[in-house]
């Protein structure tokens, strides 16, 4: 790779995004959340009236909208942070993610932003091991618990957490699966700091080897 990536999969509220941006601000390098931009596109297309379901219609969408993630979440100009965690978005973004058109823009884009980056960047998602970055520098599998993972999620459920593993991992389109390469952490019961210093002691390891 051109580019240094730490990449970090992991099923929802296994303490992906804290974790990868905790770690990011550590090494100094960029974060990208691209969970996040899947609901961008997710709240763009019940935004304008696009059906979710309509498999050409949200892969245009995807090609065309204007998406970044940081400092927040904006599409088209519009600040969406505040709009992607609702129910309305847990509900429909596995139809997106599921998307074969979606994810391929979405990974285009992924790559990019990495290429673009002066040092190095830390992405999370649940294909970052195993499609966006298969080379990555440093290949991390985040898990936790179900009982865990749903107290991290607030209000959305147990029932709607495990339907979420569900639709991640059956998925035709770069379904959640561990990378045989990558190194499981179990974040439950753990504290962020504990599980990035973790994994700059993996990183530290890996460079020395």
């Amino acid at each position: 790779m051109s580019v240094q990536v730490i990449a970090i999969d992991g099923p929802a509220g296994s303490g992906k995004s804290s974790v990868a941006r905790a770690l990011a601000a550590a090494l100094g390098w960029s974060f990208l959340d691209t969970g996040a931009m899947y609901r961008a596109v997710t709240v763009e297309a019940l935004h304008t009236g696009i059906d979710v379901h309509d498999v050409s219609a949200m892969g245009e969408l995807a090609r065309s909208v204007k998406l970044t993630t940081l400092p927040r979440v904006s599409v088209n100009g519009r600040d969406v942070e505040d709009e992607i965690r609702t129910e309305t978005v847990n509900e429909a973004v596995s139809i997106v993610a599921a998307n074969a058109l979606v994810r391929h823009q979405m990974v285009r884009r992924q790559r990019e932003f990495a290429d673009e980056q002066p040092l190095g960047t830390v992405v999370e998602g649940r294909d970052i091991t195993t499609v966006v970055f298969p080379n990555a520098t440093l290949k991390v599998f985040l898990t936790a618990s179900l009982v865990e993972r749903s107290r991290r999620r607030g209000e959305e459920g147990e029932a709607s957490v495990a339907r979420r593993d569900v639709a991640d991992s059956t998925r035709l389109a770069s379904p959640l699966r561990q990378a045989p390469d990558a190194l499981v952490l179990d974040t439950t019961g753990r504290k962020v700091d504990d599980a990035v210093e973790e994994i700059m002691q993996w990183l530290k390891n890996q460079t020395l080897s």
